[in-house]
């Protein structure tokens, strides 16, 4: 059931994924095809996706480092009450 499930998920997803033939129309070669609607409209759009993108891939970045060393190394941290007990 978990099977079909997902197939039924990824065959129907893939098609909302990729733009209508209308929006291709109006996108810049950069978006085409990936979103709908209009795309950007001026420079100031292109400088906000690129500043979001860039605070996307910061944050990504931070998570995993703090993830996989998160540098809690003093006695008295709280962590270490839970290890101790």
């Amino acid at each position: 059931m978990k099977k079909i499930f997902l197939i039924f998920v990824f065959a129907l997803g893939s098609q909302f994924l990729s733009a209508c033939p209308v929006c291709e129309k109006q996108q810049p070669k950069i978006t085409l095809g990936l979103t709908h609607g209009a795309g950007p409209q001026s420079n100031w759009d292109w400088v906000i996706i690129a500043v979001v993108a860039i605070i996307t891939l910061l944050t990504f970045v931070f998570s995993a480092k703090y993830l996989f060393k998160p540098g809690e190394h003093n006695a008295d941290h709280i962590k270490q009450s839970i290890f101790n007990n």
